[in-house]
């Protein structure tokens, strides 16, 4: 049996899921709370659970709270430090404005500083909500770095994504041992900026995961299902960006990289790069409505085997389904353990 088990493909998401309607407008990438202060807090508990009955009724190995409580899946982490402001935005250029020439971004107007636990709480209640292993997710120091307005100064980008990658660290150190069984690093900077990955990306996203009891994931892949995404993607030629950043990964500590393979142009035989880490592979559209069938979802897994061993590899999304509908996102997750099962009868 224990063999079975150790070959056996898992599945799990990258983290968000949308949002109920009732909690925040529809497809919003930065929510605006439908629900006044004093019922907030309810209506984000209320929202989680739903979506935790849906992950397990699926049949996800590895669940999330679907950053429910959190406005946006950076400024979550922000709101939580001294010495940023996500009210008062700036506009800046980011991701080397692969899809935006500017977009609206928080300031940084002193420290950062740390005030204490920013997600423990948050993933208490989760765990109380369910049996199964819980996956809480944080940005990474890089591309925290490249979504901020920084009027501080007098530090370089990697000076401050350094320091972020400190507090990082104190935040997923406490997630660990208040139970997180996986803390993921999303770091879609790593498909964009490929030389600083090398110069300093590595190094910040090994302070942040140093001592880090829990197992560590980074999330990389080529934004959401939005607009201005797919019209990048639709229109893009490259897909080597993963040829650079997954051997330098290879030699880190992490344990787990999540890419995307379903909505863009990658080959699949780059994860052969990575080979004895966990894979989380992007069998999953998440710019699109309609729901992968289990065939595809296997046959985009049965690819990966080539490259992977099947312990190792996870159906999982492309990116965050926040900007979907709740019942694409549902069916989606049906379609992760549908086709992972059709994968696993083979295996056995």
């Amino acid at each position: 049996m224990a063999a079975n088990i150790e070959r056996r493909v898992r599945a799990t998401i990258v983290g968000s899921l949308p949002k109920p309607g009732w909690l925040a407008g529809p497809g919003e990438i930065v929510a605006s709370w439908r629900l006044d202060s004093a019922r907030l807090k309810e209506g984000q508990e209320d929202a989680v659970r739903i979506w935790i009955a849906a992950q397990e009724k699926a049949g996800l190995d590895i669940v999330t709270d679907g950053e429910q409580r959190r406005q946006h899946y950076i400024w979550g982490f922000l709101q939580g430090l001294e010495g940023i402001d996500t009210v008062n935005l700036a506009m800046r250029a980011q991701r080397a404005q692969r899809y935006h020439k500017e977009i609206a971004a928080a300031r940084l107007i002193g420290g950062p500083e740390w005030r204490g636990p920013i997600f423990v709480d948050a993933l208490r209640a989760t765990l109380a909500m369910t049996d199964r292993p819980v996956k809480v997710t944080l940005p990474g120091p890089m591309t925290i770095v490249d979504s901020l307005v920084d009027t501080v100064g007098g530090r370089s980008e990697a000076v401050l994504a350094m320091r972020f990658a400190e507090l990082l660290n104190i935040e997923a150190r406490a997630l660990a041992e208040a139970g997180a069984s996986v803390v993921q690093f999303d770091e879609p900077c790593f498909n964009v900026y490929v030389d600083k990955v090398k110069d300093w990306g590595i190094a910040a996203l090994e302070r942040a995961i140093a001592g880090v009891t829990a197992t560590t994931s980074i999330h990389i892949c080529y934004g959401y299902g939005t607009a201005d995404v797919k019209r990048w993607k639709s229109g893009n030629s490259d897909w080597s960006h993963y040829g650079h950043t997954l051997p330098l990964l290879a030699k880190t500590s992490i344990d787990q990289v999540s890419i995307e393979t379903a909505a863009s142009g990658v080959d699949v035989s780059v994860i052969s790069e990575i080979r004895g880490k966990d894979v989380l592979l992007g069998v999953v559209d998440v710019g699109s409505e309609t729901v992968e069938s289990a065939d595809t979802v296997a046959d985009r897994l049965r690819a990966a085997l080539r490259h992977v061993d099947p312990g190792h590899l996870h159906a999982c999304t492309d990116c965050g389904m926040v900007p979907l509908s709740r019942g694409a996102a549902e069916g989606k997750l049906r379609a992760l353990v549908a086709g992972a099962a059709l994968v696993n009868a083979t295996l056995s």
